[in-house]
């Protein structure tokens, strides 16, 4: 690791969407490739502009590979908040480093980059122009340089009171574009077999990138739907698995969810998606199987684990039961019968899958998840907890006015003892979250209160 002293500064330019869960994602990513976060401005919060301090060029092209949070990554040679500021900033970047990139022999070109605010060609050259100190020796080429330098204004969040100058003007050399064409071209709009609850292409990346997802990994998602975090795992070089309850939406069946589609073809399935993308040799196989119910030997298989689990809104809350733990009154079913589905406390399926990542994760793997809430009644002591896993980030993802889910990522910091498996239930996180078993309810009386307060507010 080099020392904070020999870290070059670099300008990340951060996408305007998912803001809680950037800084998670570029912690994560640099973890992953070597580097280590350190803090060069007091809050990064809502801003597109953030300074990073990274060992070196390659660790940013690495970060940038991966990120889909990031549009893309400048070497800042010079910062200020006034123009002043920033010529003087850049008189005293070292000439040794600028040397590489403008002599006589290179092509470059300079951009202009303006975040809240349009300016006219005419200000854009002007802004070229003031720069002609910098000791430039190469030919201009605007179509295909060797070199891109950019000059990035900041006129703050506020659409509607835009300042006459900046905040912040940064200058410095592109080095790399992120990954922000794959939220397009992985599109649940384009893909083969989809669901109800099918995951956003760009929150599937996120996801990965959270769990620090790399090549030749293993990854599972117990909860595993159509395969949506699969896909985004596969495409980062992981080899994926899967379970669910569910043997109709692993074997394609039944009514399909796509509009102007009855029912599911022949060849709508996981394995499909990912021959879509051209992943298939990643894909191990999914199971017909309840993850209130292991199938799996004990020891550690997962370089992580990501999964949605279902909150009871649009997919049932599921797990499989002997005929003793069906109520009173039903009518009883043959001996021979397949387990039936029962209903599955929200506080169990989290308890349950926390224990499971415990005991089956390497050390050093990651838990992605989601945990639905109640956001009038949430509290960070609701996070359920686990001896062996440690809270790396919790970020939110609000679902109305009054529920929201967070993004959970934790690390296995401790090897699995058969004592660990009952620990939480002498934790302080285990009661409050117990109260989300009724998030279904509290979710639909809430939809139905809006609903009354829309026709009420139309009628006066």
């Amino acid at each position: 690791m080099a020392v904070p002293g020999s870290l070059n500064r670099y300008l990340l330019l951060m996408a305007q969407e998912h803001l809680e869960f950037r800084l998670p994602e570029i912690k994560s990513l640099l973890s992953l490739f070597g580097g280590q976060f350190i803090n060069s401005q007091e809050t990064y919060g809502k801003s597109p502009f953030w300074i990073l301090n990274i060992p070196s060029e390659d660790i940013a092209r690495n970060l940038m590979k991966r990120t889909v949070c990031a549009k893309s990554i400048f070497e800042l040679w010079g910062h200020g908040k006034s123009p002043e500021e920033l010529y003087t900033s850049l008189k005293n970047y070292p000439v040794e480093k600028m040397v590489p990139f403008l002599h006589s022999e290179s092509t470059y070109k300079i951009k202009i980059h303006t975040f809240n605010k349009t300016l006219t060609q005419e200000e854009k050259v002007k802004r070229i122009d003031a720069l002609e100190f910098l000791p430039f020796e190469g030919k201009v080429n605007l179509k295909k340089p060797q070199h891109v330098f950019s000059v990035l204004e900041d006129y703050g969040l506020d659409p509607n009171r835009i300042p006459e100058t900046p905040h912040n003007i940064y200058f410095g050399r592109w080095i790399a574009d992120g990954q922000r064409e794959l939220i397009e071209s992985y599109s649940v709009k384009k893909r083969h077999f989809i669901g109800n609850t099918s995951m956003d292409a760009g929150l599937s990346f996120i996801m990965a990138n959270h769990a620090k997802v790399k090549e030749n990994d293993v990854v599972f998602d117990p909860f595993v739907g159509t395969g949506g975090l699969l896909i985004a795992s596969a495409h980062f070089g992981a080899y994926v698995c899967g379970t669910d309850i569910d043997y109709n939406t692993l074997h394609g069946l039944g009514k399909a969810s796509r509009k102007n589609q009855k029912w599911r073809g022949p060849d709508e399935n996981i394995r499909a998606n990912l021959r879509q993308y051209g992943l298939e040799k990643f894909y191990l196989d999914v199971l017909v199987s309840d993850a209130s119910k292991p199938s799996w030997r004990k020891g550690t298989y997962f370089d992580a684990i990501i999964t949605d689990p279902p909150y009871g809104i649009r997919e049932s809350t599921r797990r499989s039961g002997s005929q003793k733990e069906i109520p009173k009154g039903i009518e009883k079913c043959p001996e021979s019968h397949v387990p039936v589905s029962l209903s599955y406390h929200l506080s169990d399926m989290f308890f349950d899958l926390l224990n499971f990542a415990a005991e089956t994760l390497v050390l050093g793997g990651r838990l992605v998840y989601w945990l639905p809430v109640y956001t009038p009644e949430y509290t960070e002591e609701m996070v359920p907890w686990h001896p062996c896993l440690k809270l790396i980030s919790n970020c939110e993802q609000k679902l109305s006015s009054h529920t929201a889910r967070r993004l959970i990522t934790m690390e296995k910091v401790k090897e699995f003892e058969d004592r660990d498996q009952y620990s939480h239930l002498l934790s302080d996180h285990f009661l409050p979250y117990q109260g989300h078993n009724s998030f279904r309810e509290k979710y639909f009386s809430g939809v139905t209160k809006r609903i009354a307060k829309e026709e009420k507010s139309s009628q006066e």
